[in-house]
């Protein structure tokens, strides 16, 4: 029987940057890390318990009261959707964190960290 070297999934076939083994991105664009300016892992990998999330956002509420005050109180929202869901062990207001992160995505300057935790509320919340 002849082994068929370009079949990816075959264990003798040489290593290419396309082989599975890899499990390379194969998008285009670049997410950046994936644990964030908050430090957290992805929700690839797990993700975040109700209380990470909760933590996360005061993490993010600080960052908004050092770098644009006038927005605290967007980040008090999302804090305060994510303590119910957590009381409560439901989902989140996803409808709610995603219009305040919008509102504080249009207000912050590329590069602040303010910017990097909505980034990373939305891709852990996948909003």
């Amino acid at each position: 029987m002849r082994a068929r070297t370009h079949d990816l999934g075959d264990p003798a076939a040489p290593a290419t940057p396309w082989s599975r083994s890899e499990k390379q991105d194969m998008s285009a664009y670049s997410y950046g890390p994936a644990h964030g300016p908050g430090g957290y892992g992805d929700r690839a990998h797990g993700g975040l318990d109700p209380e990470g999330l909760v933590e996360l956002a005061e993490h993010f509420l600080q960052t908004l009261r050092a770098e644009y005050p006038g927005l605290a109180g967007y980040g008090e929202i999302i804090k305060g959707e994510l303590e119910l869901a957590a009381e409560d062990g439901g989902p989140p207001n996803r409808g709610r964190i995603r219009n305040a992160l919008e509102v504080v995505c249009i207000s912050a300057l590329a590069g602040t960290g303010s910017l990097g935790y909505v980034q990373q509320f939305t891709h852990l919340l996948d909003l």
